[in-house]
Parts: C-alpha cells; sequence; structure tokens
C-alpha cells in the first residue's frame, strides 16, 4: 500500500481523501509518531488521542482563512504533521528544529506559541472579535481545541462567559480523554463524566422527550423499554446544562476517533450562528497499547524501544534528579511533622510526587490546573496551621502572583513554594523554562527565596523553611543532581557561605551551578588565575556582609544565576553595592538575557548562555586582565 503520509503537503492534500483514506493516513501517522518519539522525551500519549479530530477540523475548516487555536499547544504534532512540516518531523524538540508547541514562525497554521494551559477561549474570542471588526465580510471561522484537564482553570470560565454573552460564532472542541497529566479533579470532572454517559439527541431533545410521553405502552416490555428511552432523552436535555447557561449550545459527546462521525458534526457546528461547545471522547494513547493502557507514564515518557509482544522497554538514567530529591525531602518533612500538607496543581506526575500522594493520601490536594486556587488554598490552610507546601513548576507558579502578593505575602503566612524546573528546561521551550521566579518573587516583603547547590541541600532547606515565620520558596533545575564536595554547613536565614578562598577576585553563585563555578575556578587556577567561590544560597534576603565584603575585596567579581538578568541575582548585587556606596564596574554579570531561550537540550542551552565552566573563567580571566591583574609564575596563598 502506498503512503499517504509522504504525500501530504499541506491541509488542502487531507480534502481529497476519502474517509477510509483518512483512516490509513491516521495509521500512518501513529506508526511514524511510535518510531520517532520513542527515540527521545516528547508528549506522546496526547498526540496519539487527537490524529482522527486533527485530520477531521482540517477536512472540514480551511485554516488559510478560518483560525484554529491548541489550548496547551502539547498535542500539536498530528496538526504539524500535515501542515507541511512531515519533512522535518524528525527535528521536534532538538535544537533548530520544530518546537514541541505551537510556533508562528514555523507554520501561518500555528497561531500563537502556547504551553501553558487555559488561554485559548480567550484568545479565540479575541480573534473573532478582532475579525469582525477588521474583516466582517470574510466570515471566518474560530475553533478551539480545549483538553479536559485544562478545562476547569478560571480563565476558561471567564472567557465562556463572556463568549456566551458576545453570542459571536464561536467553536470550542472539548478533547475530553479523561485525564490531564494527572488524575484530573473537582465538579467540573464529576459533570464531565456524566456528561460520557448520555447519548447525543443535540436539538431535538425536547421534542423527542413531548412525542415518547405520549406513546402508549403495550406490554411489560415495552413500557420498560419506553421507560430506559423516557429517561435517556430526560438525561439528554439535562446533558451540557451547565454550557447551556454559560451561552453555549453543547453538543456531544461524539467519538473522538469516528471519522465520519467527527466530520459529521462539525459540518453541524460550522453552521451554528453563536458560541457551540462539541464535546469530544477520545482516548490519550490510542492506537499503541502500552499508552492505552498506561497513558499517564506515556504522556511524556523517557525514551523506549519496543520489544517483542508489543511491550516497551525503556531506557533508564543513572543519577538522581533534583526533582526526586525535593520529593524525598518532602516526604521526610511530613514524617516528621504531621501538620505538613502538600498541594499541586495536576504536576503530581511531573513532580514526581506519586508517593507523596500514596504515602499521605489525606495530607496531600491536587487541585487541577488551578494555580491561583492552590496558593489561595495554601494560605488559608496555614492561617488555620498548617504547614503547606505548594508544589510546583516555576513557570506555572507565575499564574498565581496576585495570591502571592496578597494572600501569602502581605499576611506574612508561612508557606513554602518548592519551584521545580527553575532555569532552563531544555526541549519543552520558552514557555516552560523557569527564568523569571527570582526577578518576579524579590520584590515581595516578607518573602525568602533560597536556591540549593545541590541536594544536599535541600532538606536543610526545607526544614529550615517549614520552620520560618513566613513565606519561603526554594528554587531547583530539572537537572541530574550533582554533589560538590565542601563541608555542608546549617542553613541560617539570610548566610551564604564561602566554597573556595582566592586572591584575585570572586565568583559568587545562585544556585545548582556552583559545581559548574567550582570547575570554571579550577581551569582559571590551572591558568594561573586565582578566583574564590561563594554560594550565596539565599536570593533574599542577601547576605549583605559577605557579599559587599567579596566586592570590596577583590578586584574582579562575576556573578552566575541561572535567571533573567534583569531583577536576579546580580541585580540584587549591583543594587547592593550601589547603596553601600561601592564602585561597581569590576562587577560582571552571567544569567539569561533579555530574549526568550529557544528549545535544545539543556546542555546545549547552558553552553549558548556562556553558563559553562569554560565560558565563566573565560569572562573571568578577560575581566582580570581588563582590570590590569598580573598572573603569579606560582599561585600565592589565597584567603577569604
Amino acid at each position: 500500500m502506498d503512503s499517504l503520509l509522504s504525500r501530504i503537503n499541506s491541509p488542502a492534500d487531507l480534502k481529497e481523501l476519502s474517509v477510509a483514506q483518512l483512516q490509513q493516513l491516521a495509521a500512518e501517522m501513529r506508526e511514524a509518531m511510535c518510531r520517532l518519539l520513542g527515540t527521545r522525551s516528547a508528549h506522546f500519549a496526547s498526540n496519539l488521542g487527537v490524529i482522527e479530530l486533527t485530520l477531521a477540523l482540517h477536512t472540514v475548516f480551511d485554516f488559510e482563512r478560518d483560525r484554529l487555536i491548541w489550548d496547551t499547544g502539547h498535542q500539536i504534532y498530528p496538526h504539524k504533521m500535515v501542515t507541511g512540516r512531515y519533512p522535518l518531523f524528525h527535528t521536534i524538540r532538538t535544537k533548530g528544529g520544530l518546537m514541541g508547541y505551537p510556533n508562528p514562525a514555523e507554520s501561518p497554521y500555528d497561531l500563537f506559541v502556547t504551553g501553558h494551559a487555559g488561554c485559548s477561549i480567550s484568545t479565540g474570542v479575541g480573534l473573532k472579535c478582532g475579525d469582525d471588526l477588521l474583516r466582517p465580510d470574510e466570515n471566518r471561522h474560530v475553533v478551539v481545541v480545549i483538553g479536559d484537564g485544562a478545562f476547569p482553570s478560571g480563565i476558561v470560565f471567564e472567557a465562556m462567559n463572556h463568549a456566551g454573552w458576545l453570542k459571536k460564532p464561536l467553536t470550542v472542541v472539548l478533547n475530553d480523554n479523561k485525564m490531564s497529566i494527572c488524575q484530573r479533579v473537582g465538579g467540573v470532572a464529576e459533570y464531565l463524566d456524566r456528561l460520557r454517559m448520555m447519548p447525543l439527541y443535540s436539538g431535538l431533545k425536547h421534542e423527542l422527550y413531548r412525542l415518547l410521553g405520549k406513546v402508549p405502552l403495550v406490554g411489560d416490555s415495552m413500557e420498560k423499554l419506553f421507560d430506559q428511552l423516557r429517561d435517556a432523552v430526560k438525561a439528554g436535555m439535562l446533558g451540557g446544562m451547565l454550557f447551556e447557561e454559560l451561552g453555549f449550545h453543547y453538543v456531544g459527546p461524539v467519538d473522538g476517533h469516528s471519522l465520519a462521525a467527527l466530520q459529521k458534526y462539525l459540518r453541524m457546528v460550522q453552521q451554528y450562528p453563536g458560541p457551540v461547545l462539541l464535546h469530544v471522547i477520545t482516548e490519550k494513547g490510542h492506537g499503541f497499547p502500552p499508552a492505552e493502557k498506561d497513558p499517564r507514564t506515556f504522556h511524556a515518557p523517557a525514551p523506549f524501544e519496543r520489544v517483542n509482544g508489543g511491550e516497551v522497554q525503556f531506557r533508564n538514567g543513572a543519577s538522581v534528579s533534583y526533582t526526586e530529591a525535593a520529593r524525598d525531602a518532602v516526604l521526610a518533612a511530613m514524617e516528621a511533622d504531621p501538620r505538613v500538607v502538600v498541594i499541586t496543581a495536576a504536576m503530581c506526575q511531573g513532580n514526581m510526587l506519586e508517593p507523596v500522594r500514596d504515602r499521605f493520601p489525606e495530607r496531600f490536594f491536587d487541585v487541577g490546573i488551578c494555580e491561583s486556587h492552590a496558593v489561595g488554598l495554601a494560605c488559608g490552610m496555614a492561617k488555620a496551621g498548617l504547614r503547606p507546601i505548594v508544589d510546583i513548576y516555576s513557570t506555572f507558579l507565575q499564574r498565581a502572583y496576585d495570591q502571592i502578593f496578597q494572600e501569602a505575602s502581605l499576611q506574612n503566612l508561612p508557606i513554602v513554594f518548592m519551584l521545580d524546573r527553575a532555569g532552563v528546561v531544555g526541549a519543552d521551550g520558552p514557555t516552560h523554562h523557569g527564568v523569571f521566579d527570582i526577578a518576579y518573587l524579590r520584590p515581595f516583603p516578607n518573602l525568602t527565596v533560597m536556591a540549593p547547590a545541590d541536594t544536599t541541600e535541600m532538606l536543610p532547606m526545607l526544614k529550615f523553611a517549614l520552620q520560618h515565620d513566613g513565606p519561603a520558596a526554594i528554587r531547583y533545575p530539572k537537572a541530574k543532581a550533582e554533589r560538590v564536595p565542601r563541608p555542608l554547613n546549617p542553613v541560617c536565614h539570610g548566610k551564604g557561605e564561602w566554597v573556595r578562598p582566592g586572591r584575585h577576585g570572586v565568583i559568587l553563585c545562585c544556585g545548582a551551578l556552583l559545581g559548574t563555578c567550582l570547575q570554571a575556578a579550577e581551569l582559571l587556577a590551572s591558568e594561573g588565575w586565582d578566583f574564590g567561590l561563594i554560594n550565596v544560597r539565599f536570593v533574599k534576603p542577601l547576605d549583605r556582609e559577605l557579599v559587599l565584603d567579596a566586592v570590596r575585596k577583590f578586584a574582579v567579581a562575576v556573578t552566575v544565576e541561572e535567571g533573567v538578568l534583569q531583577g536576579g541575582f546580580g541585580s540584587a548585587v549591583l543594587e547592593a553595592a550601589n547603596d553601600a556606596g561601592l564602585e561597581t564596574s569590576h562587577i560582571r554579570r552571567l544569567g539569561i538575557p533579555d530574549r526568550y531561550i529557544q528549545h535544545a537540550e539543556r546542555a546545549e542551552q547552558l553552553e549558548e548562555l556562556g553558563l559553562t565552566p569554560r565560558a565563566i573563567a573565560d569572562m573571568c580571566s578577560q575581566m582580570a586582565a581588563e582590570r590590569g591583574l598580573v598572573r603569579p609564575i606560582r599561585p600565592a596563598k589565597a584567603i577569604p
């Protein structure tokens, strides 16, 4: 059988295919994804689940003129394959290759760079308003695809409330695969579960119910049959009531793997004159049995290979990650203090919290993709006397900024923010880098910000934070753990430590790049330069005594951080020096410049940013030369 996938250069080619050919194409796309994505860590099961939906959307609508928005965007792979990017699909999530999320720089079929959940309906309403004002004669359709995991986000209901009031045509496709990354939680999840059990009657519900009430019943079996039919239609009438009350016409549920059904109902909603929600039921991992059995593991699995019998074998890494070290510290804290509770926002799997959930189910709270609520919930718990830990990705805490201000910082409540994925994160790219947290947390009074240099500092910092009378954040990267050889000093509020003495200059390091900075100091020593090294531990409050003494004493001072330079740790050092009336021309900052860092391997990103031992050493030696320092023939004895 000839390959269809290799012949698809644009969505226009799909419109020439029969349903049978589209089914063949779907099978080819699944095989291509399984073959490629098994070789790298990528979003897997969610993409397998939307292949038929993607094909149906592109055969019914014309997205050269119509608008298509993918909420979150991690299920974008089939869309990329049929919009002219299949020849480059092997480059996905690699440096210089296709992004694993929508990217307008790649294709006009991608409208927004996304990666966070929930905003798609808002942007869809905005597009519709803009098209109606600027292009009223073009009658462009706007289609939004959003998953059931993202659906409970507060912004979703804000947008639906507005869209229902505007009454403009808008199609929202609810991709319901019965889970997000982790198990869905809350009333919306239960509501969707009930809707799945209801038959589809669409616009004829009321009339059918009225007619069935007039049918004469003959015999017990017929009476039972019509009672069941009447109950089913009544259920269909109630189905979608939540959406109808918001002003959306509800259609569904529809089988998300039946191309014929999808095309039928997409054409139906295409003609509807107002906002409509099409409820589509899909299976995460559809067509790949291991992913169907275990969709959570296959959400974004480690590289794997298929073995005999259709099973898979994962290629496991050797060393422990910062995420695992943080998880173990949380478990230890919960064992030691019954007041400690953990809150996460649909990141149970990503933050490796399953053992926490299983060991302490009554003290573990997964609120779904509702970060603002997560922080507000933690504040209420803290006020009641608990010691809450909000375990969350750094980039997602941004979504709760007002709650950090009013509920946490202003009240000075004892809450701990465990910020996973702080710094650059590799292939997930700019929407997932946790590079802003230092800059956006530093301005808040009462808030303490810490950065462990290695995993040995994780538990001591968490213990300190849980005993501290106020909010505290601990930031750590998505990386394998390093152990920096040094004596482990007690963690004291606002105190850093010397790791290595020096004579010519000093490197001041914030967080998990300490091992990198130590290697840089060793490179410098081999070249005749003697640089000391400070592990600051606390970004806020900064150890002013330690930092200012180093800035005064040394002719060269270089700050190193895995965060944005604007408002970051290096800025804190410059501010402290300026406030003390010190000269600052000998201070240089290394970190994230004022631009978004594109997807690549984490090591490639650090190299691009000059955050490698060689690059840091070169900056230090260049500064030393500029300052007129002379390398001794033999390194002199150095003291801090």
